[in-house]
């Protein structure tokens, strides 16, 4: 009775061990999952830069659309900081032209609309604002800056954290990309922001190593 016992002692913990060795198996892999996408994304942050005379001049530039208002009717401050940043970029001559690039999922809602009447309000010449309709991922924007619009260079202007992103996507697709850092909201306001890229972040990098995805629209070219 006793060999028994102590037969079915061992066979209980080798169960255990096993479970334990799975639930660590499961751990490293999720944390490498969490991990890895995000190193190499923020690798990409050497290539944005904070302030005007550090960034290379170039033709056209692509600003990064968000929702003016957040739910309630507060002003975004994510969209304010894009387009005050699209502003002194394109003021101070490191830009020539600016596509505005969003969704425009509605007639009630679209990005690229807002942002074009803003940049006007502003100064920025009408002539030098091209509209991207079908901006509806950050990928979209990206490889439709270089296939439907034609530019192998160019300027992103988002936050830091989501021109990294940007930066990544396009210079994976062949396109000299730089990012111009617009300032970013403090982290009580972003926090859902900044989740929310822990898990973008893992999903761009399957799109662009593994899937291969492409915009959800292309047609014709559009010359800038």
């Amino acid at each position: 009775m006793k060999i028994r016992k102590k037969q079915g002692e061992n066979k209980k913990c080798c169960s255990c061990t096993r479970r334990c060795c799975l639930l660590v198996v499961f751990l490293f892999l999720l944390v490498a999952a969490l991990l890895i996408p995000h190193a190499m994304i923020r690798s990409y942050g050497r290539y944005s830069f904070d302030r005007l005379d550090t960034i290379p001049p170039v033709y056209c530039a692509v600003l990064l659309g968000t929702s003016k208002y957040l739910h309630g009717g507060k002003k975004n401050l994510y969209y304010r900081y894009r387009i005050e940043a699209a502003i002194r970029l394109y003021v101070n001559g490191r830009c020539r032209k600016i596509i505005v690039s969003g969704d425009n999922g509605t007639k009630y809602y679209n990005e690229p609309r807002a942002m074009k009447e803003d940049l006007i309000r502003a100064g920025v010449r009408e002539k030098d604002i091209i509209s991207d309709y079908a901006g509806f991922r950050t990928l979209d924007s990206i490889i439709r800056f270089k296939k439907v619009f034609g530019q192998q260079q160019g300027i992103v202007i988002s936050q830091k954290f989501h021109n990294e992103r940007a930066i990544y996507i396009g210079r994976s697709y062949g396109i000299e990309l730089y990012g111009y850092n617009a300032l970013d909201v403090d982290f009580y306001s972003g926090f859902k922001t900044r989740l929310r890229e822990v898990f973008s972040r893992i999903v761009c990098v399957l799109d662009v190593e593994l899937l291969h995805t492409g915009p959800k629209f292309l047609g014709k070219k559009i010359k800038v």
